[in-house]
């Protein structure tokens, strides 16, 4: 007890005063709790990360990054999980985003590189990116489901962080409404395969566009059905989750989890 009061006294506490702070989750509306408790700890300004694009065997996968100002959310009453929303609203939630947040920041990572790194190195790498590339430094980070090891600041990874944290669903609409316009332009650019309407995705339609002509340079060939398509070997689950595991050791700090299995599954 001597020595647990020598500390709250360097700290600036007296014992029995409430050392160390505890957060207490008061019910702030919507969203805004958890970023709300953080505020009132001291830890804000708060940043959002998520992605958009981890599944599809075409096109970028586009990460955000949302630093928004406290004032921000009242405007942003209809915020939610992108994936809730319809595609007007997403483009109409874009604008006001980017127009009331303190700092935003979109990274594209195109498919060649997706192929040559791995989609969850990938995905780590692009979050890294996008908070690196606010314009202000967050006193804090949510990150959508997973830990991202390497952001400078302290972070915490939110299980279905764009449904339950208003910066990382404005993040999600961000990275959402991006990639979407790339497809559509990608449409443009590749006609036949329908990537205005499935963005991508391993929909029938794409699937039957893809065996008919064959992979487009937008097409990721570490996925098996796109190998398929190409006439490459396919690469095996084992194989492609120890090219997974074995990226992320390279990569300063980032640790293996069960997840290298189930981006292997994306492959499939």
């Amino acid at each position: 007890m001597v020595g647990q009061g020598r500390v709250a006294r360097a700290n600036g506490a007296t014992p029995g005063n409430g050392w160390p702070p505890r957060v207490v989750m008061r019910r702030a509306g919507g969203l805004r709790t958890l970023e709300a408790a953080l505020i009132r700890s001291g830890l804000g300004p708060v940043a959002g990360v998520d992605e958009a694009g981890r599944g599809p065997c075409a096109g970028p996968l586009v990460v955000a990054a949302c630093l928004l100002a406290p004032k921000a959310y009242d405007r942003l009453a209809g915020l939610d999980d992108s994936k809730k929303l319809t595609e007007p609203v997403r483009e109409q939630l874009y604008p006001i985003i980017t127009r009331l947040a303190l700092a935003w920041k979109v990274v594209v990572i195109p498919a060649w590189e997706i192929d040559s790194i791995g989609i969850h190195v990938a995905n780590i790498e692009g979050m890294r990116r996008a908070v690196a590339g606010l314009g202000q430094t967050p006193g804090y980070v949510l990150t959508d489901g997973f830990r991202v090891p390497g952001i400078p600041v302290p972070s915490l990874p939110v299980i279905g962080g764009d449904a339950a944290a208003a910066c990382i669903a404005a993040a999600s609409i961000l990275a959402k409404v991006t990639r979407d316009r790339m497809m559509v332009e990608l449409d443009e650019r590749f006609p036949g395969y329908g990537f205005a309407a499935h963005k991508g995705y391993n929909t029938p339609e794409h699937t039957a566009a893809l065996e008919r002509l064959g992979p487009s340079s937008e097409h990721r060939r570490s996925w098996r059905n796109v190998r398929l398509a190409a006439g490459l070997r396919p690469v095996a689950a084992a194989e492609y989750a120890d090219a997974e595991l074995a990226d992320e050791v390279l990569l300063e700090g980032v640790e293996p989890d069960s997840r290298v299995a189930t981006d292997a599954a994306h492959a499939r």
